[in-house]
């Protein structure tokens, strides 16, 4: 046992020793933001898989429902219209793609398929480094 008395001073430990603590927990910092990105790129991966299944299932449904309403529509309409009825149709079909794509840019910027908390950890460790 070491007996050491209160009055004798510990040195401080070196620069070498100081520079391995110090990689030792940048090293930790960085196993522990891939940890965070892996999980919220999985959570994203599951989103972003759950968005295209349900989005193709509905392209289909709204295809083949398009198509017989469309049908039907025209050929209840032909004696009355004559061929302003495909004009009246196709112009009816280009303010739905639009609604259509208006609706999936505001999808999109709502931030569902982001990072946000591995981004915002990353700008904390930006910013305490520097």
């Amino acid at each position: 046992m070491e007996n050491k008395s209160p009055g004798t001073a510990v040195p401080p430990p070196g620069l070498i020793v100081g520079m391995a603590g110090m990689a030792r927990n940048f090293f930790a910092l960085m196993v522990n933001r891939i940890e965070l990105a892996s999980v919220e790129l999985a959570e994203v991966r599951t989103n972003l898989l759950k968005l295209i299944l349900v989005a193709a299932a509905g392209v289909i449904a709204a295809c083949f429902a398009l198509a017989f309403w469309t049908g039907l529509l025209v050929y209840l309409s032909w004696d009355a219209l004559g061929w302003k009825i495909l004009l009246i149709v196709a112009a009816a079909f280009t303010v739905v793609a639009v609604g259509i794509l208006f609706y999936a840019k505001s999808m999109l910027s709502q931030g569902s398929l982001s990072m946000p908390a591995t981004l915002a950890e990353l700008r904390n460790d930006r910013d305490a480094l520097l």
